[in-house]
């Protein structure tokens, strides 16, 4: 029998690329025959209506869940679909960000230590991580509630605090899945901008989730999902880029 091959990196410089991803949910589809590229540094919003597809392909990029047979997700020259649980636990941990609508904080610590986590875990002494915690705290404007635990906080300063900790490490990508979906107004504007210019200062790129068109005109491209298809990639015209980038917040 002849050896397979291994799998070929993309030979562009996309930060993210996927081919021909497919997913079921108890044999109901969910994404069929997906493929795209997010250049690095880029800001892209998946789009589509709830039930689309926009959480499973989020999913399967950030190597949470595998594709069917046949489908790829390389991040950089790795290919990710390729990699056994713990090394995609690893690729998550060390250089991958994740908020979603749920906060998914850690109950028994208080906000500084679990923004503080991620650092953690990967070695950082505590009195370094405490700092960069409470640095990101105060950008998002809950300094003041450093000290307290989840339950002791309001909805959206557990999201501001979620968001930190997705940040604070300068992942590579940030995965954001309907990241501001519960919050409103001012709340949900300060979080996605903090989130879009710290990514442009820092260079990471974001994948954005989301079925709100405001939202999603925050990124650099948009694609949409129906059904679990891709219906069609929406450009920007020119310097539109620029001109979100030239938001005025501090990060």
């Amino acid at each position: 029998m002849t050896p397979q091959s291994p799998p070929s990196a993309p030979p562009d410089s996309d930060a993210l690329r996927a081919r021909s991803l497919s997913f079921s949910y108890h044999g109901s589809p969910a994404l069929t025959g997906v493929s795209l590229g997010v250049r690095e540094g880029e800001i892209l919003a998946v789009t589509g209506p709830r039930g689309s597809g926009k959480s499973t392909l989020l999913r399967l990029l950030s190597g949470q869940l595998l594709p069917r047979r046949g489908g790829e997700v390389w991040f950089n020259s790795v290919p990710v679909h390729t990699l056994g649980p713990a090394a995609r636990e690893r690729l998550r941990r060390d250089r991958f960000g994740w908020v979603e609508a749920e906060p998914g904080l850690v109950p028994e610590l208080n906000a500084w230590e679990n923004v503080a986590l991620p650092l953690m875990l990967t070695g950082v002494p505590r009195r370094t991580a405490k700092a960069a915690a409470l640095e990101w705290l105060a950008r998002l404007d809950v300094a003041d509630q450093a000290r307290k635990r989840p339950h002791a906080l309001l909805r959206a300063g557990r999201q501001r605090v979620a968001f930190a900790r997705a940040l604070i490490g300068e992942p590579s990508v940030v995965f954001a899945d309907e990241p501001t979906a519960a919050l409103h107004g001012a709340d949900r504007a300060h979080l996605l901008r903090t989130l879009t210019t710290a990514a442009r200062s820092h260079g990471i790129t974001v994948v954005l989730a989301s079925h709100d068109p405001d939202t999603a005109a925050l990124a650099d491209r948009t694609v949409s999902l129906v059904d679990g298809r891709l219906s069609g990639p929406v450009g920007l015209p020119d310097g539109a880029t620029e001109g979100r980038a030239a938001c005025s917040l501090s990060v």
